[in-house]
């Protein structure tokens, strides 16, 4: 589903002005993220990409709770969440939104089997009556990645690594969730591995209408999986719209030298690319003094008026 279908819905998930600082010293504070703000809608695929240390990973864990945001506001299915979480508020946060993992071998308890991985989310919350309830709901999720119902029975390290990313997609859709905040989910994984989880993903999405914040360097993997995407830089998120906005239409210098980057599969025409360069310190840009410019639908940029004007003139 497209964003231009959901115009009139209510978002799932609303971030508002959201910042994460980390103190490191007693004279140095990490400004992980800086007043990000966007909208996620039930059902569709919200991608995140920026370079490493740009705060992505950050702004899925403090969605998720894993950090205690420095302030802001995050709203999920008409609860807010930013705050101090009560009894109903954590229940609803733990079964309703679910985080894949970067890596798939370090997310997962090489002590427990497969089975018991995946059920874990079902043993804390009571989401079975029976032990035979139980074991079939676990073997139908295996079936659902793509992995055989005999596999509950094993190890992590008896699985190759797009195995035992399926077995980390299996733990996070066993909730039922309504959110799934994919961490970089497909970047350990070879190329072809990568395509088949991605497809996995968007089948699920299909059947269950599960909303994905997905998580990602790769742009040409944003592109195909993502209804919109944010473009996140310093902490900052620069540019925001639909997947066809931002690729046809990129109006931060920073977006452009993104997508400028982008290999294309034709040695004649790779040959002869040119990737813009960008640099931050010496581009005279300064994040904290933009505001958000609207371009067109649902295309927003983070700039100051005269940057904006300059901007849509070369766009």
């Amino acid at each position: 589903m497209r964003n231009n279908e959901k115009e009139n819905e209510k978002p799932l998930l609303v971030v508002e002005d959201l910042r994460q600082y980390f103190k490191a010293s007693g004279n140095f504070t990490v400004r992980a993220v800086e007043g990000v703000s966007f909208k996620i809608y039930p059902g569709e695929t919200y991608g995140l990409v920026g370079e490493s240390g740009s705060g992505k990973s950050t702004i899925g864990r403090s969605i998720i709770r894993l950090y205690n945001p420095t302030s802001g506001k995050i709203t999920f299915d008409d609860m807010d969440i930013s705050g101090r979480l009560g009894k109903d508020g954590k229940k609803k946060l733990h079964t309703q939104m679910q985080m894949i993992f970067q890596d798939p071998m370090a997310s997962l308890n090489p002590r427990k089997k497969v089975g018991d991985i995946i059920g874990e989310g079902l043993d804390i919350h009571h989401k079975y009556s029976s032990r035979m309830e139980r074991d079939n709901l676990i073997r139908e999720i295996l079936v659902k990645v793509g992995l055989a119902p005999e596999h509950a029975s094993r190890y992590p390290h008896q699985f190759s690594g797009g195995q035992r990313q399926r077995v980390g997609i299996a733990r996070a859709l066993i909730m039922n969730p309504k959110l799934i905040i994919a961490d970089e989910c497909i970047s350990a994984l070879d190329v072809s591995i990568q395509a088949q989880v991605v497809n996995l993903m968007k089948d699920i999405q299909q059947e269950t209408g599960t909303a994905y914040l997905f998580i990602a360097h790769d742009l040409s993997m944003v592109k195909y999986i993502s209804d919109r995407i944010g473009v996140l830089h310093l902490g900052h998120l620069l540019e925001t719209g639909t997947t066809e906005e931002i690729f046809e239409n990129p109006v931060h210098p920073y977006t452009r030298s993104l997508l400028s980057a982008i290999p294309v599969p034709n040695p004649l025409v790779e040959k002869n690319r040119i990737a813009e360069s960008y640099d931050y310190k010496t581009s005279g840009l300064d994040y904290n003094k933009g505001t958000s410019h609207f371009v067109s639908g649902s295309h927003y940029v983070k700039c100051t008026d005269a940057e904006f004007e300059k901007w849509k003139k070369r766009a």
